[in-house]
Order: structure tokens, then C-alpha cells, then sequence
């Protein structure tokens, strides 16, 4: 018949233990098979498997027999990211008679403000953390200003490095 374990984990020598009962007297010859469920957090930075050592004591007859085996079971993160953006306004047109004021501190002065929302969303099922993200805009086209990158803003615990030329002219 099938039975559910009493399972107890604790510390011993420095090594987290877990502690089944498997039963209690068992008779001579007994065979059992065990099927365990384990669920282990912090698995970011084991690499790609973890190790687990399996022992067998009897409390009764301790022996050399009770040797130790090692299961090693590969760890494999998963994780969707989905990266979303949109511009506002969605689309600028400059008109044809429009320059730039050459040493205006004025955002005005540099062209029609476009923001750019992008979202970064982990779908799972892991979580994920170390995630770099490179968005490559142009900003010249031509030998000439497409875009002028005034400033970077994140949320959510972010970090950004700003790129080179960031609000080159201090508008």
C-alpha cells in the first residue's frame, strides 16, 4: 500500500538534511520503494546540476553496508521575456521650413519631443536576475541629428548606463 512520509529537514554537519521515517519496525527482507518531491530554492547559481547524497540507516543494525549514493539531477532555469515599446507621439512630422537653434538650451528649439516607453516583462515560470538589455537607437542619419537622446528614466529597481552623446548639448 501506498503511504505518506513524515519528513523532518534540519542541519547537520553544516549540510541541510532531510530526515524521512520509512517505518517503524520494519520486518526482515522488507523491500520499499520511495518517490520524493523536493523543492529547492536558490537554484540561481548552482550551474546546471545539483548534487543530492541518499543513505539508508537503520537505527537497529548500524553497518557499513549503509553506504551513501549520489544522484546528481541537471537544474534547468526557464523564463519568456517579452519586451514591449511604443512612441509618443507615434508618429512626428517635422515641418519642411523647421531648424534647429544652434547653442538653444530649449527642448523646443532641438525638434518635436518623441518619448519612448519600452517594458521588460518575465513571463516565468523562473524569476530572473542579471538581465541586460541593449537598445541600439539611431541618432544620426546622414551625418546629421535623427534623434536627440535628452535623458534616460527607469522604474521598477532598474539600472541604466546612459549612452554616449546623452544631452550632449546640455538642453
Amino acid at each position: 500500500g501506498q503511504e505518506k512520509l513524515s519528513c523532518n529537514p534540519r542541519k547537520e554537519n553544516g549540510s541541510h538534511v532531510v530526515l524521512c521515517e520509512l517505518g517503524n519496525p520494519m520486518k526482515a527482507g522488507a523491500r520499499i520503494t520511495v518517490d520524493m518531491e523536493l523543492s529547492v530554492s536558490g537554484l540561481e547559481d548552482m550551474g546546471d546540476a545539483i548534487t543530492f547524497q541518499l543513505q539508508l540507516r537503520s537505527k537497529n543494525s548500524p553497518s557499513p553496508a549503509n553506504a551513501s549514493v549520489t544522484v546528481t539531477v541537471p537544474v534547468e532555469a526557464q523564463a519568456v521575456m517579452e519586451l514591449r515599446g511604443n512612441s509618443l507621439p507615434a508618429t512626428t512630422v517635422l515641418p519642411v521650413s523647421w531648424h534647429r537653434v544652434e547653442g538653444s538650451r530649449r527642448p523646443e528649439d532641438h525638434g518635436i519631443k518623441v518619448e519612448h516607453v519600452y517594458q521588460l516583462h518575465n513571463q516565468g515560470p523562473s524569476t530572473v536576475s542579471g538581465v541586460t538589455l541593449l537598445l541600439a537607437i539611431p541618432n544620426q542619419l546622414g551625418g546629421r541629428i535623427l534623434l536627440y537622446l535628452l535623458e534616460l528614466g527607469t522604474e521598477g529597481g532598474m539600472s541604466c548606463t546612459n549612452p554616449p552623446g546623452l544631452n550632449a548639448e546640455q538642453v
